[in-house]
């Protein structure tokens, strides 16, 4: 009985709570305004909505439309590795990428700040104007990361036959090809990472077969000298910089 109660007790404020607002000060929620120029004017309501799906999407336009992507991948690939399982852990590694990341992007943020966000923030640039500028540093960090053949496989697949200028390519197609160039370039690094550890559990291997110790692991002996190896040459300094300047590169 007290659900029910409480059911239309609480169908009846939303029932009434439209009304109610509309009769205190009479406010519209959800309004679009035609201005004198044919801009259009969102209520603030609105803009609040909107831009809370927009935060909704940041987590995956952070791995979509940056550099995290290739940089995460990377890191995953060194930890596999050196063997040391979870050692950065997840965590660690996601904190890494993320700081890196804000660094490489940095010159494309403060571009959007002074080209999109302060000029909407001093109300000087509506919300669509502010979007459309906020897009083009971002399309250029896009493109010029972008490889052509995976552009034109996914022009070819949206029916596009050619673009005149980058300006032209729908963030549609840019997306998918920005992230496939950079899978495969984080590959391309994680792979030439792999080599000198590939080569120390070969020795390690080839050591133990022939001493006859067939039963003890090669990764519990390899894994000292990866270690080793990887302090020896400051990795983390030589990786760290490999993946911000192949960016800078591109």
């Amino acid at each position: 009985m007290k659900q029910h109660l409480l059911g239309w007790l609480l169908l009846a404020a939303l029932l009434a709570w439209p009304a109610a607002a509309g009769a205190d000060n009479g406010l519209e929620l959800l309004s679009v305004s035609t201005a004198e120029d044919g801009t259009q004017q969102y209520s603030v309501t609105l803009q609040v909505l909107l831009l809370m799906t927009m935060l909704s999407l940041l987590p995956a336009a952070l791995i979509m439309m940056t550099s995290f992507t290739r940089i995460i991948v990377v890191l995953a690939i060194l930890r596999q590795g050196m063997g040391t399982q979870q050692t950065p852990n997840n965590q660690v590694l996601i904190g890494l990428a993320l700081f890196l990341s804000l660094f490489v992007m940095s010159p494309v943020l403060e571009r959007v700040y002074e080209e999109a966000a302060r000029p909407y923030l001093e109300e000087s640039l509506n919300a669509p104007a502010a979007i459309q500028a906020a897009s083009g540093p971002v399309r250029e960090f896009m493109m010029s990361q972008v490889r052509a053949p995976d552009l034109e496989m996914f022009a070819g697949l949206a029916g596009h036959e050619s673009f005149e200028t980058p300006d032209d390519v729908p963030f549609s197609v840019l997306v998918p090809s920005f992230v496939t160039s950079e899978l495969k370039t984080a590959f391309q690094i994680g792979f030439l990472l792999l080599v000198p550890f590939l080569i120390i559990d070969l020795v390690v291997a080839s050591v133990l077969m022939s001493m006859g110790m067939v039963m003890l692991s090669p990764l519990i002996i390899s894994l000292p000298f990866k270690i080793m190896l990887f302090v020896l040459v400051d990795g983390w300094s030589l990786v760290m910089g490999t993946l911000a300047a192949s960016f800078a590169a591109g």
